[in-house]
């Protein structure tokens, strides 16, 4: 870990001089944070209370929608903070706290999307041994499978972050791995080495998982009747929708942390470094109470009791 009594704190040198609009950013970011909770905590609850959604597919949801929030608040009060700030520096021990959610989120993301692949690929492949295959204590499994494996792999990670810096300057407006490690006077290669190891075997297993799902549904689907083919887009697009979303954000994040991208302006480096943290948290509570029809229509009937 980084050594305290080298490093008490961190600069961000990301932010720019706002102004009297740092007011308005404060205002926005604020909404979207709140938005975010809203929205994540009454799917949550809406999945929690009625007893027909206790089903496989919604309990991942729910583990989706817990993630969200986890990862939302390892970012918008920090940033928050910062937007009203003169200094843009941070204490060594909160930089990394943020350093383990924002690593761990998007590692739980990926792997409860594929686990989720993996539940409508039992769904639609296999209709009458669905719920003989995928039984209370697997679901149980795989939620705490896509949380603890990325829990486990993050820290690991973070014990290889050089406990000697040279520099304590980020050229981010939030903390990240690399960013640390990018600081350190020693060599850093092994630390790299593992850093991109660790995030595209996390990314290669999940999407592995994904395609081989989806290459059973697409077969089902071209072999089957126009209901399984209904049955399929109905439950698959809003997913589908959320990987292609969380894909090009973190793609994005990755090749931002690994290459040199100054020559893109800074806002729109800002802008893309924050999007695989801002939109999915705001996009899958949308998409899923949209277009999953039982979450939808309770969704209507708990709005049409409250109006009378």
């Amino acid at each position: 870990m980084v050594n305290s009594s080298q490093v008490s704190f961190f600069f961000l040198t990301a932010y720019i001089d706002s102004g009297v609009l740092a007011y308005l950013y404060f205002t926005v970011v604020l909404f979207l944070y709140i938005l975010i909770i809203v929205s994540n905590v009454l799917l949550i609850a809406v999945i929690c209370v009625n007893r027909s959604l206790h089903e496989p597919m919604y309990m991942f949801l729910c583990s989706l929608f817990v993630n969200e929030l986890y990862g939302s608040s390892g970012l918008f009060p920090f940033l928050l903070v910062q937007i009203l700030s003169h200094l843009h520096s941070v204490a060594a021990p909160f930089c990394l706290l943020q350093v383990f959610i924002v690593h761990s989120y998007g590692a739980v993301e990926f792997l409860n999307l594929a686990v989720m692949s993996y539940d409508r690929y039992l769904a639609i492949c296999y209709p009458l041994q669905y719920n003989t295959r995928m039984t209370p204590t697997k679901i149980a499994s795989l939620i705490a499978v896509s949380w603890l494996y990325p829990f486990v792999v993050v820290s690991f990670s973070m014990s290889l972050i050089p406990v000697m810096l040279c520099r304590n300057q980020i050229n981010k407006v939030y903390c990240d791995m690399h960013s640390l490690v990018k600081l350190a006077c020693s060599d850093t290669a092994l630390t790299n080495i593992y850093g991109l190891t660790a995030t595209f075997s996390t990314i290669f297993i999940s999407l592995l998982l994904i395609l081989y799902s989806y290459i059973k549904i697409l077969a089902v689907c071209f072999s089957g009747s126009k209901q399984t083919r209904q049955k399929a887009v109905n439950t698959c697009t809003p997913h589908l929708a959320s990987i292609l979303n969380f894909s090009c954000g973190g793609s994005f994040e990755i090749s931002q942390s690994r290459f040199d991208m100054s020559f893109l302006p800074n806002v729109l480096r800002i802008f893309l470094s924050l999007y695989f943290l801002t939109a999915q948290p705001l996009f899958n509570p949308l998409m899923y109470g949209l277009k999953m029809s039982k979450i939808r229509n309770i969704c209507k009937s708990l709005i049409m009791n409250a109006k009378h």
